[in-house]
């Protein structure tokens, strides 16, 4: 199937991960140490894994890393950690998809997902996007996007079974 992995932080990581875990889907990823987030610390329930010592910017790399592709949401501007992101995606030659979730409805952000999933052969999918302070609503906005890729992709494999 998929595993979903993001940086843990508030905004899109959380809504992309709330998504994953609501519908027992693989997930996980790095975050800073002491699992430092915009609101304290990270919830347990989200799991992340500590890279020790590292930062926000580090976690970042990793994460591209150690995922097939990422998908950046977005609301309007792309700035701070998902420049970072498309920067590392670029540097470590991964594929990403940049939605602009201020321009486009759910169903259509998940259908484009869909597609650069099946174009991309992904194991492990990145998402990231901004944290809720700078895009408030980000979070669930996020799940519901990711939420509606992940249903999509079981109807599609369950399809692909039938045949």
């Amino acid at each position: 199937m998929i595993k979903i992995i993001s940086g843990g932080q508030t905004g899109v990581d959380r809504g992309a991960q709330q998504a994953a875990l609501d519908r027992q889907v693989s997930c996980g990823g790095w975050c800073p140490a002491e699992r430092k987030a915009e609101d304290g610390r990270i919830p347990e329930h989200f799991p992340v894994t500590e890279l020790t010592g590292a930062d926000y910017a580090q976690r970042t790399e990793q994460n591209v890393l150690d995922s097939e592709a990422t998908v950046l949401i977005y609301f309007g501007t792309i700035s701070g950690g998902s420049r970072l992101t498309l920067r590392c995606c670029r540097q470590a030659n991964r594929p990403s998809l940049e939605i602009d979730a201020s321009k486009i409805v759910i169903v259509e952000a998940a259908q484009r997902m869909l597609a650069f999933f099946g174009e991309h052969k992904v194991v492990c999918l990145n998402i990231a996007g901004p944290r809720e302070s700078s895009a408030p609503g980000a979070a669930e906005h996020a799940r519901q996007i990711v939420g509606e890729f992940l249903d999509r992709l079981a109807q599609s494999a369950l399809l692909n079974q039938r045949e």
